[in-house]
């Protein structure tokens, strides 16, 4: 047991695809990303992340995929930091102007996954987003530097200069864990987008992933020209979630909502590659 985390069982693989799961709804979530991750046929460790708020009811779809759990607690951040980055101080300070945050979204959460820098069992490890899919196999990315993440592609071109921290690549470190514990909690810090603002800050020299490890869902309405079903590994469906009820966008975003839900389920996928793009 290392400080701060817990897991069920003993690593498996010198490689894993991590996420984060701090409420029932990113359990949710997380069910159907390790069930497309299971089924491109990867070797690799698949491990949970996951708070004391994801109860066992919870978490048993993931143990049942063969998910390796590994309860974290929350950073030791100050009253000041945690006071800064509540829900309703950082979103009036720095709102959501581009689409819908949902209700069980916590910003200070978020700054959980840099637990994964203490699972120092592992060579290196993907992370990815529980509001996320993986269509193709992507253990290549195993081999990528510290710190690889796509960039923020959504809306036009001028996104690109910004990463997304859904997917990125990473190398568990004690040494680096302690310096971004230091980094992280300054005096009047204010991360405006959490763990991406400060991975971004920390990593000033990060990699550039292709856009197509970590598809955003809005693409597909707002730049339906870069979307390409064939290329696409990763499907990431930032802001809205495709499991609310009811979705604010259902009508624009319904074949991608219909794709997660398959997932999300216990029967066939479709063949990726013949799904209509968004011009039909």
């Amino acid at each position: 047991m290392v400080d701060g985390l817990h897991a069920n069982v003993p690593a498996r693989s010198r490689h894993a695809y991590v996420t984060l799961v701090t409420n029932a709804d990113y359990a949710l979530g997380a069910k159907a990303l390790v069930r497309s991750i299971r089924l491109t046929g990867t070797d690799a460790d698949v491990v949970i992340l996951h708070t004391a708020a994801a109860g066992p009811e919870e978490l048993a779809p993931l143990l049942a995929l063969d998910a390796r759990l590994v309860q974290v607690d929350l950073l030791p951040t100050s009253d000041a930091f945690n006071e800064a980055h509540g829900r309703d101080r950082l979103h009036g300070k720095a709102p959501f102007t581009k689409g819908e945050k949902p209700p069980f979204h916590t910003p200070l959460d978020n700054f959980a996954k840099l637990r994964l820098w203490q699972m120092v069992e592992y060579e290196s490890v993907v992370f990815i987003d529980a509001d996320a899919l993986m269509l193709k196999n992507c253990d290549r990315l195993f081999h990528y530097p510290e710190f690889s993440a796509a960039p923020n592609v959504y809306e036009s071109l001028a996104d690109f200069h910004r990463m997304n921290s859904g997917v990125f690549t990473a190398r568990p470190s004690f040494e680096t864990f302690e310096h971004m514990l230091r980094e992280l909690d300054q005096p009047g810090a204010f991360w405006s987008r959490t763990d991406q603002t400060f991975l971004q800050h920390f990593f000033p020299d990060w990699h550039g992933l292709p856009v197509f490890d970590n598809m955003l869902q809005y693409v597909w309405f707002n730049m339906p020209d870069l979307w390409d079903w064939r290329s696409i590994r990763i499907l990431h469906f930032q802001y809205e979630k495709p499991w609310q009820q009811p979705h604010p966008k259902a009508d624009r975003l319904a074949p991608l909502i219909a794709l997660w839900e398959a997932y999300a389920g216990d029967g066939p996928v479709p063949v990726i590659a013949s799904l209509p793009g968004p011009q039909g």
